[in-house]
C-alpha cells in the first residue's frame, strides 16, 4: 500500500500546504474567516479547527500526542482564537513530520485498534491504510478551505504535489 518514504513526503506536503492555506487565510479579516460559507464545518476557521482536531486525534492514535479534549461535534470550535489556531497548527505539523521521519515498515504493516467516537464502535485496520486516510483527510479539508478562500478573494498558492520541492 504505502511505505515510510510516502508518509515522510506527505508530512512535508502537509506542512507546505498548511503554510499556504494559513497564509491566504491570514490575508482575510476575522469576520471573513468566520463567515458561514455552506461547508460541512461552516467557515474557513471552523474547517481549519476541525482539521487540527482530526490531525491531533489521529496522532494520538499513532504516537504520544495528546487526544483532543472535545468530540467531533465540537471540532469546528475546538480552537476559537486565530492566533492560537495558527500556533497549534505549526506545532502539530512539526510533530507530524517528526513522527513520519521515525516511521518503520514494521509499524506500517501492523494493525491499530481503537474506539471511534464518530462511528460509535471499535475499529481495527492496517496502519498503512490509516496513515493513507490521515493524509487524504487533510487534503480533502484543505481543498474545501481552498475553495472558500478563493471565493472570499484570497489567493492561495500552488497545491500540486509535484511542486513540493520545486
Amino acid at each position: 500500500m504505502i511505505d515510510a518514504a510516502f508518509a515522510r513526503t506527505m508530512a512535508r506536503y502537509n506542512t507546505w500546504q498548511n503554510k499556504n492555506i494559513y497564509t491566504a487565510a491570514d490575508s482575510l479579516g476575522p469576520a471573513e474567516r468566520n463567515a458561514g460559507r455552506g461547508a460541512f464545518f461552516g467557515s474557513i476557521h471552523g474547517t481549519l479547527s476541525h482539521l487540527l482536531w482530526g490531525d491531533q486525534m489521529w496522532m494520538s492514535r499513532f504516537s504520544t500526542c495528546p487526544k483532543p479534549d472535545v468530540g467531533i461535534g465540537e471540532s469546528a470550535s475546538y480552537v476559537v482564537d486565530w492566533g492560537e489556531l495558527v500556533e497549534r497548527r505549526q506545532a502539530l505539523d512539526v510533530e507530524i513530520q517528526t513522527w513520519a521521519d521515525g516511521l518503520s515498515s514494521e509499524w506500517l504493516s501492523g494493525h491499530l485498534e481503537w474506539y471511534s467516537g464518530a462511528a460509535q464502535k471499535h475499529l481495527r485496520h492496517e496502519c498503512a491504510l490509516l496513515v493513507a486516510h490521515f493524509f487524504n483527510h487533510q487534503t480533502h479539508h484543505r481543498g474545501q478551505v481552498h475553495a472558500m478562500l478563493t471565493a472570499a478573494g484570497a489567493k492561495p498558492g500552488d497545491t500540486d504535489l509535484m511542486l513540493l520541492d520545486a
